[in-house]
């Protein structure tokens, strides 16, 4: 009876201990707006995220088999539920946040609550993996050793857009329409900033911000930049906000020049200027559908075959594979150890190298200027979004040719 019961005893705790084993996870969170007015912008997010964790499961996982379990919470645009969220991402046991479609104010504030987090929980830290929130400060000064980010930010952007504008003498006189939020009010300061360091000779002739994502007709606005005077907005509108901007100006016959951060790595936007046949959008971003790229082509169409939908972000699938390689590096999914394995990484992603400066932790990467523009069979070859636009280049910056000084004094845990 005894020796039954110890076998029963021994058989019960192999089989915990078995399942355990099978159950161990390296988990991860996603936190962006998947319900609202930019919920078709979060899904896209997630999506490459997803795609991307997918692969890195179906080539083995980490660390000889451990697979990345993500799970995904609706921050619905706000701060607030952001923290919600974050919060219910740590109790899930998530090691590292992918995050960055909810604008810089949600973003810091999870950075922010981060900080605390792991200060008062070190057993506990999280880290947080900004693939879209480009406003300079985050890895500027408020930078933090918990955050990194795999995209431009807002400076380095505006000066691959700068060494554009610097060349073309029909812009003359610029309107700065933006968001009203931290992000379109630096993307509109550093608009005026670089361009009138760079061309004394144009005139900045007005200046509005407007409400996030709440703005139904855009033709009050459209007359005060038509009021003005102006050629050319410089504008940090993403999603609809772009979108009806551009549909409210040709409504009305302008075909201004726009100024924007990623008009052609959004959904909507491309659609929205070909159905109007008017605004010259130009953009910048780590690549666009009409580049050919030998690294680039068989991801994409794995995605298109999964999802039925253009992969658009490089970047985007370029995060949860650089925390896949820091953990390969570190041996260790504790997030202290992926930061420092993530700091100073030289990665081979499918836009060429990039690396993670270790003082900010900014990723230095390629940016590609370009603008929307109708198919012509040469600069342009095929359209996007089912019509007949796609992007034509118009210039390409290296990484390294855009690295800006940092205000960066990284406060990093002891012993890191």
């Amino acid at each position: 009876m005894r020796k039954t019961a110890a076998r029963i005893a021994i058989g019960a705790a192999c089989a915990v201990s078995a399942a355990a084993g099978a159950q161990e996870t390296f988990k991860v969170a996603y936190i962006d707006p998947l319900s609202g007015p930019f919920a078709e912008v979060g899904e896209l997010m997630l999506n490459h995220v997803r795609f991307a964790v997918d692969d890195i499961n179906a080539r083995g996982g980490v660390l000889g088999g451990m697979k990345m379990e993500m799970v995904t919470f609706d921050n619905k645009l706000s701060a607030q539920e952001s923290l919600t969220a974050l919060q219910a991402a740590i109790d899930a046991g998530a090691k590292v946040v992918f995050t960055g479609g909810s604008g810089s104010t949600a973003v810091s504030a999870m950075v922010e609550a981060a900080n605390k987090h792991n200060e008062r929980n070190p057993d506990k830290a999280i880290l947080i993996v900004n693939h879209s929130s480009i406003d300079p400060d985050l890895t500027g000064k408020h930078c933090s050793f918990w955050h990194f980010t795999t995209e431009a930010n807002t400076a380095m952007k505006m000066k691959a857009l700068t060494s554009f504008m610097q060349e073309k003498q029909d812009i003359r006189k610029v309107y700065l329409l933006n968001q009203d939020y931290a992000h379109g009010r630096v993307w509109a300061r550093l608009g005026k900033d670089m361009l009138s360091s760079a061309r004394t000779d144009v005139q900045f002739v007005g200046e509005d911000f407007h409400p996030m994502g709440k703005v139904k007709d855009f033709s009050p606005y459209v007359a005060k930049v038509k009021a003005a005077g102006a050629d050319t907005i410089i504008t940090g509108n993403w999603g609809g906000d772009l979108s009806l901007l551009v549909k409210a100006a040709a409504d009305a016959g302008h075909d201004w020049r726009y100024i924007n951060h990623s008009a052609g790595a959004l959904p909507g936007a491309v659609l929205a200027i070909s159905q109007a046949k008017l605004g010259r959008v130009t953009w910048v971003g780590e690549w666009h559908q009409n580049v050919e790229n030998p690294k680039v082509a068989p991801v994409a169409s794995a995605y298109r075959q999964r999802y039925n939908k253009p992969f658009l972000a490089p970047r985007m699938d370029m995060a949860p594979r650089m925390v896949a390689a820091a953990v390969e590096k570190a041996k260790s999914t504790q997030p202290v150890k992926i930061a420092l394995a993530l700091e100073g990484m030289t990665y081979p992603s499918i836009i060429g190298d990039v690396t993670m400066r270790k003082e900010d932790h900014q990723l230095l990467l390629p940016q590609t200027v370009s603008t929307v523009a109708p198919v012509d069979g040469k600069t342009v070859k095929s359209g996007v979004e089912g019509t007949n636009y796609g992007f034509r280049t118009e210039t390409v910056v290296e990484g390294r040719d855009l690295a800006l000084p940092t205000e960066c004094k990284m406060k990093r845990p002891a012993g890191a």
